[in-house]
């Protein structure tokens, strides 16, 4: 039986009030903003049916959970997390998002409700040994638990379109073995069940532990991140590789075929940029002369980062406190403690990542391959 919803989609969350780039708003390549704004007009006029939609929605949900076994348990497990330092900090982002809280960018407007016990994965185009996958044989594939951070290439800087979290799969590498690629062949498209494609270069599936990820931070996969199966590709923004209820993959050649946001006029590649946000305080925060924190998280996937530097006013940069590092692939906390005096401030910060790159200065929109700049906020203190 095929499960269906009613459920309204999340389009991009509106930009974050800490955004550089309130003043600077070019006309994006047909287009991120105006799909998502559209599809924000459905999720607008569907609130007057809200309550109706959530119980139709929960119901859905409940049906789906009792078809999804639960994951086993003998994967290869990451080491146990370190102690948080958000504990301690207030206002700082978690090491690891919650999965109720990570940001979610779709371009179907129903979340698909997908039958795990006729759901398969085909695997095809240029190999030598195509095949299809069920879901008791993807489970029962040798899994991996990998840490990353994924981001969505319309976050701004300072943006919350960005999040960490623990991920179980299987290793794509594993899996594109074992159709054996053609040398010719240079790019992994993949395919949702509502018919959105991704494609991304095939050696970047490569060496990074990319996953068909099957559960995210200790359970299954939800619903709306893309239960049975999702691709997760460290390094990469979502547009070019997390594509969720994954159905396909194809192994062919960018000057073949396209995938659904390059023929809209994005980049053809999306390495996610170096960046860094500062959580706390947050723009234009009234303070006390309190010592407190300066506070956020950086990432540069697949990287790492090295150091953070705050800078406040034109006073000289100061290195913060870097929180522990689970791996390249994920973000870093850091924070600084500071005694504010009276007046008006200007925060900002900037990242360096495990390379040794800097991360710049110049402001760049988020079209056609993701935003550039340093983010900073202004406080008042009193």
């Amino acid at each position: 039986m095929m499960v269906t919803s009613v459920a309204v989609s999340y389009s991009c969350r509106a930009p974050s009030e800490n955004s550089n780039y309130s003043e600077v708003m070019s006309e994006e390549p047909l287009s991120r903003r105006r799909f998502l704004m559209a599809s924000g007009a459905v999720v607008a006029a569907s609130a007057t049916v809200g309550g109706l939609v959530a119980h139709m929605r929960n119901q859905a949900t409940q049906v789906t959970k009792t078809l999804v076994k639960a994951l086993p348990t003998n994967f290869t497990k990451a080491p146990a997390l370190p102690a948080d330092p958000a504990v301690d900090i207030s206002g700082l982002s978690t090491l690891v998002t919650p999965t109720k809280d990570f940001f979610r960018i779709d371009t179907a407007i129903g979340t698909p409700e997908v039958d795990v016990s006729t759901w398969q994965l085909t695997i095809k185009g240029m190999v030598g040994s195509p095949r299809t996958i069920s879901y008791d044989e993807l489970v029962a594939m040798p899994l991996i638990e990998t840490d990353a951070t994924i981001g969505c290439v319309s976050n701004e800087v300072g943006g919350h379109l960005v999040g960490n979290a623990r991920w179980i799969g299987v290793s794509l590498d594993d899996v594109l073995d074992s159709v054996q690629p053609k040398s010719t062949a240079d790019q992994v498209l993949s395919w949702s069940s509502d018919g959105f494609s991704a494609g991304f270069p095939l050696k970047d599936a490569y060496g990074r532990n990319a996953i068909i990820a099957v559960g995210m931070n200790g359970e299954p996969l939800t619903n709306e991140h893309g239960f049975p199966a999702r691709l997760v590709v460290p390094g990469l923004y979502g547009y070019v590789s997390a594509t969720k209820w994954l159905t396909e993959i194809e192994i062919t050649r960018f000057d073949v075929k396209m995938g659904f946001w390059i023929t809209r006029g994005w980049s053809q590649l999306g390495p996610v940029k170096l960046e860094s946000r500062i959580d706390t305080p947050s723009q234009g925060q009234s303070m006390s002369t309190a010592e407190t924190h300066i506070a956020g998280v950086a990432w540069a996937p697949i990287q790492g980062i090295s150091k953070v530097e705050v800078q406040v006013n034109d006073e000289p940069w100061e290195l913060a406190t870097l929180g522990p590092e689970i791996s390249g692939a994920t973000w870093r906390q850091w924070w600084l403690k500071w005694t504010p005096e009276a007046g008006k401030h200007r925060i900002t910060v900037r990242a360096t990542d495990g390379n040794g790159e800097t991360q710049t200065k110049k402001v760049a929109t988020i079209d056609p391959d993701g935003a550039t700049g340093w983010h900073y906020i202004y406080v008042n203190v009193t």
